[in-house]
């Protein structure tokens, strides 16, 4: 007898016990949680906003009307939301405009098979009320550090709710050096000059591997 396996008289009785077991499973809606990594908390990127918001909640019909932005992104892939600390590419090698084409910042090139491309969408997203001079707060779980950070912010006469994003729609704003590996790191900005709905596009260089993540987070100047 084959001491890995179990005996072959045993074997449709396990195979019975297993798929009784496992059948309960496929009841049971995938809610898992964020991978460990991090995102842009405030103001709040696409998918932590709509996580925050409808996380306890993403079954409420109310929130077609509500929020047709995350209810839209909820129907496209759940997992965007649940796993709001995984928009990152691997490999990029600081090419990030050939990584991640126009129309599809703000999933990070359809990184992930696609998971995040719902964070493409054209419309109006929630929005954060912010100064011309505001803090970013990254919460990096995992505690990666960064190489840098590259901040950008689109130009004054950009509609989110109408235009999709491109690399022209943007002004960088900020870039940083090295940053430690910490929980918490915030990053202050200045893009005067602007009012209404505009989109904060930060790239963050991680500094444990080569991966950058991108992250899309609708702000209001006021």
């Amino acid at each position: 007898m084959n001491p890995g396996h179990p005996p072959t008289t045993s074997r449709p009785l396990l195979r019975t016990l297993t798929l009784l077991a496992a059948a309960p499973l496929a009841l049971i809606p995938w809610t898992a949680p964020a991978n460990a990594h991090g995102s842009i908390v405030d103001p709040a990127s696409r998918n932590y906003g709509c996580w925050e918001r409808w996380g306890d909640d993403h079954l409420n019909p109310d929130m077609e009307q509500e929020d047709p932005m995350c209810w839209q992104a909820w129907q496209d892939d759940p997992n965007a939301m649940w796993n709001w600390k995984g928009l990152y590419r691997d490999g990029v090698g600081g090419d990030y405009q050939e990584a991640v084409p126009d129309g599809h910042l703000c999933s990070g090139g359809e990184t992930q098979n696609g998971r995040y491309s719902s964070m493409d969408a054209v419309g109006p997203w929630k929005t954060t009320d912010v100064g011309s001079d505001f803090t970013l707060h990254l919460y990096d779980q995992a505690q990666h550090g960064a190489d840098h950070f590259l901040v950008y912010v689109t130009r004054a006469g950009f509609d989110p709710t109408a235009q999709p994003l491109t690399w022209d729609d943007l002004e960088l704003v900020r870039q940083t050096g090295a940053r430690p590996p910490a929980e918490d790191t915030l990053i202050d900005v200045s893009a005067p000059g602007r009012s209404g709905h505009h989109v904060v596009f930060t790239i963050w260089q991680a500094s444990h591997m080569d991966q950058s993540y991108y992250l899309c987070s609708d702000v209001n100047f006021v």
